[in-house]
């Protein structure tokens, strides 16, 4: 297995068009949640770098789509939160109009990180995300956030809880993890390496 050293890591671009999009020939992990999920602080964890990504105290104030590099082997890209988007407004979606293009550009996605609040019930818009990635065939991890929050019975718990409200198969990988107390961070490394290089 070849390994990720995620420490590694640098910013690339930030793109508000799909035609701005980079082609690097990386495979490429897409970052999905809503607003305030994490996912900012999540790349930072994963690289051990608190100032690599720009963690938004406003949620829903990122509106582009943000490239890393990680190690020149995996392309990290950070979409902007659904859940606060204008473009979301009166619509049963469950991303901006930029996610949609994004997602239906054809670009050669390997897997995506969908990431959940495990504090709360999910939302319409994290069970439509769901369906989305179901319905087009799309790998995914489903990364369930910010459990520092909680104790791990509480955690166990709510996973029950997940499983029961949200659409995903049995054998689907699910990671409960905080990027402030760095739990289950190293089995999401792992699994990410054994995934692109085993």
């Amino acid at each position: 297995m070849t390994a990720i050293n995620f420490n590694k890591a640098r910013f690339i671009k930030v793109a508000v068009k799909v035609n701005d999009l980079p082609d690097t020939g990386l495979p490429e992990v897409v970052l999905s949640g809503r607003s305030n999920v994490g996912k900012s602080s999540l790349i930072n964890a994963l690289a051990n770098n608190r100032k690599l990504a720009k963690v938004s105290q406003t949620p829903g104030k990122t509106r582009e789509i943000i490239y890393f590099n990680f190690d020149d082997k995996l392309l990290v890209t950070d979409l902007p939160g659904y859940g606060y988007s204008a473009a979301s407004k009166g619509k049963t979606q469950a991303f901006s109009e930029l996610c949609d293009n994004y997602f239906r550009s054809g670009r050669n996605i390997s897997l995506v990180l969908h990431l959940i609040d495990i504090r709360h019930e999910p939302s319409d818009n994290d069970k439509a995300m769901l369906e989305f990635l179901n319905s087009q065939n799309l790998p995914y991890f489903l990364v369930f956030t910010k459990c520092d929050k909680m104790s791990r019975a509480q955690v166990s718990r709510s996973l029950q809880m997940m499983s029961k409200s949200l659409d995903f198969s049995e054998d689907a990988c699910v990671f409960a993890i905080s990027s402030q107390n760095k739990a289950g961070l190293e089995d999401l490394k792992q699994a990410l390496c054994e995934y692109f290089y085993k």
